[in-house]
């Protein structure tokens, strides 16, 4: 079996590689080095070391990570051919070195043919703890300057950046590191680290790629940087759980998905009101009280075993993405019209289960979006006048068929009339593009406000309402109008 042994230069002066290593490479028939371009190499010259370098493979290369590969498939294949291979790379092999984890992955599958040892060695990280004072226990993150995609989102712990090799590297480095950090953020250059020529010297980001010594010994350090913090549903859901434990309060204990059912509805009629309102203070509170009761709802479903919050969220999110092919997929749309088309055609293909066109419409809606809703889904199929006129006549017959039910007095006729009647209303809303849910609560509003007036003037005067005429009332209303805007 032959072998290939993965030893680390260290980080710059010749000090620091281990007596191990030295002695490896002094033995070693096939010595290895991934470049040349390290401060020890010299030193190993001088004192007769013989290598060859894979540095040729730098120049044919596309970029680093076929770079890496290629190094890593020919070291694999000269051991598959009978050699014993001794391969040094600068610092420490376990330390942000890609192509000894592209080797650990390639050996993997050939453990009977090869056997990889990787000795330890000295990093530039343990220089670089002494030079800044950063002790690793507070955390510190390490990524290649190639490797900016498993760059964390908030970096909350310290963050080393190595192989910044030139400029266009460190363009690039600058560009990612932009999209979390501010422009003007300190970052520490670090150049020749552990060498006596070395430069370790603070900068503004956006600073990165102007410096005129980038070269294959410069590595960054970046101190932590919080940024905004993630958003997470656990606060509220770890207080909702405690509510509802044994120990918690009675109330929330004792509810079911059925008893707090018409909260939900509460809820959301606020959250309209608010938007009514244009209150954003007050539209930021009710939304909290509306998601608390879809949070309370998703806890009693995890306490049943039926599913979790998570399982709430990933559903919605996995459902737009599905729904969005125009965004997510390779359909198009342009524009909004397109868009609704492509959503509905989705929709179809989900909702197998929903057998009759008018099936998906919720028994408990508020009747006339019940009604709008109906409608619409009537009208996808051609159901459906072209044009407003006939609805406005269809209105006035439902109104005469009202007035002959009144004339006879039954009251279940009276009611089925003016069912009609207001169905009829929600049709004409519909063709001028109104909801008519939502033109009924303002109506109601109006009506508050205005009553709210008279009601003001009448307080004014004393406040006994049978003193006044509905003459007087009609008045004090009339100047409602005239006074009171939306």
């Amino acid at each position: 079996m032959n072998t290939i042994k993965v030893i680390g230069l260290g980080p710059g002066d010749f000090g620091y590689i281990t007596l191990e290593c030295w002695e490896l490479m002094q033995e070693a028939k096939n010595l290895y080095l991934r470049t040349a371009k390290h401060p020890t190499v010299p030193m190993l010259q001088q004192r007769g070391i013989t290598f060859a370098t894979y540095d040729s493979f730098y120049e044919e290369a596309e970029d680093f990570s076929h770079l890496y590969e290629k190094i890593a498939k020919d070291i694999v294949t000269k051991a598959l051919s009978g050699m014993d291979i001794v391969y040094a790379v600068p610092g420490s092999p376990m330390v942000a070195e890609k192509t000894v984890v592209l080797l650990r992955e390639l050996v993997a599958g050939l453990q009977d043919k090869i056997q990889l040892e990787i000795l330890p060695g000295m990093s530039f990280v343990e220089v670089l703890y002494g030079k800044l004072g950063i002790d690793p226990i507070d955390g510190l993150t390490i990524i290649d300057a190639e490797d900016f995609e498993q760059l964390p989102v908030d970096m909350p712990t310290g963050l080393v950046v190595t192989q910044v090799y030139n400029q266009q590297i460190a363009s690039d480095a600058k560009l990612s590191l932009m999209e979390a950090l501010p422009d003007e953020y300190p970052i520490t250059y670090i150049h020749k680290l552990g060498m006596p020529d070395e430069s370790i010297r603070e900068i503004p980001l956006y600073e990165l790629d102007r410096q005129p010594d980038i070269d294959y010994l410069t590595s960054l350090y970046i101190k932590p940087y919080p940024g905004k913090k993630e958003f997470d549903l656990q606060p509220l859901q770890d207080i909702i759980k405690t509510l509802r434990e044994p120990g918690g309060c009675p109330w929330d204990i004792a509810q079911t998905h059925e008893s707090i059912r018409k909260n939900l509805i509460e809820e959301t009629y606020e959250v309209l009101e608010a938007i009514d309102l244009e209150d954003y203070d007050l539209l930021c509170e009710e939304l909290g009280d509306l998601l608390m009761q879809v949070v309370f709802h998703g806890r009693m479903a995890e306490e049943a075993g039926a599913f979790s919050m998570e399982d709430v969220v990933q559903g919605v999110v996995e459902k737009l993405v599905r729904r969005h092919p125009h965004v997510f997929g390779q359909v198009q749309a342009t524009d909004a019209g397109a868009a609704l088309v492509s959503w509905e055609a989705m929709k179809k293909l989900e909702k197998k289960e929903r057998k009759h066109i008018l099936d998906g419409v919720p028994k408990d809606l508020p009747a006339l979006m019940a009604a709008q809703k109906l409608q619409s889904k009537a009208s996808k199929v051609g159901f459906d006048w072209q044009k407003p006129e006939p609805v406005w006549q269809k209105i006035k017959e439902e109104l005469q068929e009202l007035e002959q039910a009144v004339k006879e007095g039954k009251q279940r006729h009276i009611e089925e009339e003016l069912g009609d009647v207001l169905f009829s209303v929600v049709n004409l809303s519909r063709f001028y593009k109104v909801d008519s849910e939502l033109a009924l609560l303002a109506c109601c509003k109006k009506f508050r406000q205005r009553f709210e007036y008279v009601e003001g003037q009448v307080n004014a005067q004393g406040g006994d309402w049978s003193s006044f005429s509905l003459e007087q009332l009609d008045a004090y209303w009339n100047e409602a109008k005239n006074t009171i805007t939306d």
